[in-house]
C-alpha cells in the first residue's frame, strides 16, 4: 500500500495532466464558471447580513466587493 505522501503526490501529477490536456477554451469556460460561482456564494453571504436588501441593492453591494478586490489586488 502507498503511503500517504505518495499517494498525494500521484494525485497532483495527475490533476497536472489533465489540466495539461485540457484544451484552452474549457479552461476559459472553468474561469468562468467558477466567477460566476463565487458571486452566488457572495450573494448568499450578502443576503445573510443585509435580510432586508432587495436583487437590486445586493447586486450593488457584490459590485462594491468586486470593485474593493479589483483595487486591493490579487492576495
Amino acid at each position: 500500500m502507498e503511503s500517504i505522501p505518495q499517494l498525494i503526490d500521484a494525485i497532483y501529477r495527475e490533476r497536472i495532466l489533465r489540466a495539461r490536456r485540457t484544451p484552452p477554451e474549457q479552461k476559459l469556460m472553468a474561469g468562468a464558471e467558477l466567477f460566476d460561482y463565487a458571486c452566488d456564494i457572495t450573494r448568499s453571504g450578502i443576503r445573510n447580513q443585509h435580510p432586508k436588501a432587495d436583487d437590486a441593492q445586493v447586486e450593488a453591494i457584490l459590485a462594491q466587493r468586486i470593485a474593493l478586490s479589483d483595487r486591493l489586488g490579487d492576495p
